[in-house]
């Protein structure tokens, strides 16, 4: 059923750009189709109903939707500029000694283009994408996580207060909680988006910055799950020979807790300048889901177990393009950008 739908949507998309006359027409063809609130996000919000062992074959269907769709608008795009290239030439007279005109042309943000990877990277693995409010309430951001209320996060020095029960969020996790309170079991997610603590601006610090949170709750998960799930990303993300080193860490809201480490994908972990000469690079926080967060949210820890993830989405687009300072990300220096 599912397939036909994709199906029809490529054929009607195709039939669309085949009769569109301009790049407006096709620019509207994209945002109804692949925009946010097109045809193929109205399809793939739909996975979270799904049995998991479906998840994965459901998201490869729809990245391939999603990538016929694309180059089919490409390749229109390309013939109507060549077509109104030829007119151009042939009914107007150029003059040779004029300067070129340039035509600077967008593309996207390195955030944007690494939250598009990771999230097709886990879409793959069968993960839904889950979207919350930036503005919440006390009781998700902290004590639904296991994070008391004399816990030094919640001090305003690192917390945006807007109430004292409503704050700017500090992490994307409280998505995580509102999933498990909804009791549709197993989840699959990772949840993106825009987090803020008060921190000052520096090369690594910013007072708004972006997280890729994740988490899987079933029966019978374990901490080689979690392992085995978060290498596949790494080695999809930074190359197939990238390893994994797991150290022990402290997170309220998992038990046992880990930092996890990669091997320097650019010197392969003999050391350079890039993971200075440790061979190593720390990448993300991870755990077994505490089973006190568990309870909170009305999930039995005695029937079910689950993991967690949390990335920093602009740590990851540092090291991928080897960017110095994150200031960078956010000051729109078009010469910066157009390196990208």
């Amino acid at each position: 059923m599912v397939n036909e739908k994709l199906q029809k949507i490529r054929e009607e998309a195709a039939a669309q750009i085949q009769n569109a006359k301009d790049l407006d027409a096709l620019n509207q063809i994209r945002v109804s189709v692949l925009g946010k609130k097109g045809e193929l996000k109205q399809i793939m919000n739909t996975m979270k109903d799904l049995p998991k062992e479906d998840r994965p074959a459901f998201g490869q269907m729809v990245n391939e939707a999603r990538k016929a769709v694309e180059e089919k608008l490409e390749e229109a795009k390309e013939r109507m500029e060549e077509e109104a290239l030829k007119r151009k030439l042939a009914f107007e007279k150029i003059d040779v000694t004029l300067p070129a005109r340039k035509h600077p042309i967008g593309h996207a943000h390195p955030n944007t283009s690494v939250l598009d990877e990771v999230q097709r990277i886990f879409v793959g693995m069968g993960f839904s994408v889950v979207e919350g409010p930036e503005i919440e309430k006390d009781y998700y951001n902290f004590e639904a996580l296991n994070i008391p209320a004399n816990h030094p996060a919640k001090d305003e020095q690192d917390t945006f207060y807007i109430t004292k029960d409503i704050l700017l969020r500090t992490q994307t996790s409280p998505v995580q909680v509102r999933e498990m309170e909804k009791g549709q079991l197993p989840i699959r997610m990772i949840a993106p988006g825009r987090v803020f603590r008060a921190d000052e601006v520096d090369a690594t610090h910013s007072p708004s910055f972006h997280q890729i949170e994740g988490m899987v709750i079933d029966k019978g998960i374990t901490m080689s799950d979690l392992k085995g799930t978060l290498q596949q990303f790494v080695q999809e993300l930074f190359g197939k020979d990238t390893r994994v080193k797991f150290r022990p860490h402290h997170f309220p809201f998992t038990e046992p807790s880990a930092e996890m480490d990669v091997s320097c994908f650019k010197c392969g972990g003999k050391g350079c300048r890039f993971c200075k000469g440790e061979g190593w690079i720390e990448i993300l926080g991870c755990g077994m889901v505490h089973p006190k967060v568990l309870a909170m949210s009305g999930i039995d820890p005695n029937v079910y177990s689950g993991f967690a993830f949390g990335i920093g989405l602009e740590r990851i687009t540092l090291l991928k393009d080897e960017i110095d300072d994150m200031r960078l990300l956010y000051e729109n220096d078009i010469r910066f950008l157009d390196q990208f």
